[in-house]
């Protein structure tokens, strides 16, 4: 499957009722969850150690029991609603790591204050060694870059404020 074929597959799989979606092709294998998948399972809590580095003070969950009753302090600042009510988001559509440009010795796809086009690449997200050009699906100014260059990110995360054109 290519990288075209699984983000067609993601928007499909986001337009139904379903909560996850496996698919094996030989050594390929691919598991899409929805949000509506959190609402039908039990949440577990697979590992109470953080995996990524913590933005926040906030106190560490050293149980399970105190990992599921800990409030999640992921929403920062810009992500205030007054702040971003008339932004737009590029968000991206796999996971994986994200990287500003296409190697260290390259200059960023974008900054902030570019202005970008529907279509035009702003980032890379490798995914199982496979290196993706993320493409805006909006046109703007980039007010914002949501992301630190080489940070993990999730499907739908935001990575890219846009002041609409």
């Amino acid at each position: 499957m290519n990288y075209k074929e699984i983000q067609d597959l993601i928007k499909l799989v986001n337009k139904t009722d379903l909560t996850e979606l496996k698919v094996k092709d030989g050594e390929f294998e691919i598991s899409i969850r929805t949000k509506k998948y959190a609402k039908h399972v039990a949440p577990q809590v697979v590992s109470a150690a953080p995996m990524l580095p913590m933005q926040s003070n906030a106190p560490v969950a050293t149980t399970p029991e105190a990992a599921l009753a800990a409030p999640v302090a992921k929403e920062t600042k810009a992500d205030a609603p007054s702040e971003t009510a008339n932004l737009l988001e590029v968000k991206s559509p796999i996971v994986g790591t994200f990287y500003r440009s296409a190697s260290p010795d390259k200059p960023a796809f974008v900054k902030v204050g570019d202005t970008i086009a529907k279509g035009d690449v702003v980032c890379i997200v490798e995914a199982m060694k496979l290196f993706n050009e993320i493409e805006s699906e909006v046109s703007g100014t980039i007010v914002k870059v949501c992301i630190e260059d080489a940070s993990p990110v999730e499907y739908d995360q935001v990575l890219f404020l846009v002041e609409p054109a």
